[in-house]
């Protein structure tokens, strides 16, 4: 047992050494050649070859980055989920929050597995880099069969992410030129909440409602026109007025004092 043990020993030994220290050995090996050799040893190194320590080492980094997760361009909050109250036989509301965390114009679009009953606004866009969009979702509550709970319903979304060049116009056959160039940022699995019980969620997604209707009004608004702004209605105009009547006022004064 004790040869065995010491067989292993150096066996393992002799491995370590191989892999460690490469260099060493062809230094110890070229030890009992000519000084010359020594010298051109040292002022040539040989390209790594098939099975060194160096092209393994390549290869694991290669390997490595492709098992790496794509970065994502956008962020969701909430992240992985869609909270919706749960109200049977209406229309409900959810919000997500979208923003582009990359340095270039990301388009977004979202898809669903129950199209017949919900819908997007907007169904897609176009984000500027650090641009974000609170964008709504519509649901119709179904009555529930069999007594199925909400939360079993299966229903998901998916949001999917495109890189492009400037601030471009949106159409959703961006998505199908450049497939290759598609990326799914989330899937988003839908919670049902019960509207007669408070909680941080629901809360949190009142003020996203809230937040959502206020910038859809604000893009209702027609924009501001350029230019000097009157205030006060025709504050401008009689301010001109007087000055044109004081002006001609003045001027007939001059006339009947010349005419005596």
């Amino acid at each position: 047992m004790a040869i065995g043990n010491q067989r292993s020993q150096s066996s393992e030994g002799k491995v370590w050494n191989f892999f460690k220290l490469p260099f060493r050995q062809s230094g110890a090996t070229s030890a009992n050649t000519t000084p010359s050799a020594n010298i051109q040893h040292h002022h040539h190194n040989p390209p790594p070859v098939e099975g060194s320590a160096s092209h393994s080492s390549n290869s694991v980094a290669s390997v490595a980055r492709s098992l790496l997760p794509t970065r994502r361009r956008l962020k969701l909050d909430p992240s992985n989920k869609l909270y919706f109250p749960y109200e049977p036989g209406k229309q409900v509301r959810s919000a997500i929050r979208i923003k582009n965390t990359s340095k270039s114009h990301v388009a977004f679009k979202f898809q669903t597995t129950a199209p017949k009953s919900c819908f997007m606004r907007p169904p897609g866009a176009i984000l500027a880099p650090g641009e974000s969009i609170i964008a709504t979702v519509f649901k119709f509550v179904e009555q529930p069969e069999n007594n199925e709970k909400p939360e079993k319903s299966g229903l998901k979304f998916k949001i999917m992410s495109l890189k492009v060049k400037g601030a471009i116009d949106y159409v959703p056959e961006l998505f199908d030129e450049q497939k290759d160039q598609v990326s799914v940022e989330q899937i988003l699995r839908v919670v049902f909440l019960d509207p007669e019980h408070p909680s941080p969620a629901l809360e949190k997604l009142k003020r996203q409602l809230a937040d959502a209707d206020a910038a859809l009004e604000a893009r209702k608004k027609p924009p501001e026109e350029a230019g000097p702004k009157i205030i006060g209605e025709g504050l401008v105009i009689d301010e001109w007025k007087e000055r044109r009547e004081r002006y001609l006022a003045k001027q007939q004064g001059e006339a009947v004092v010349d005419s005596v």
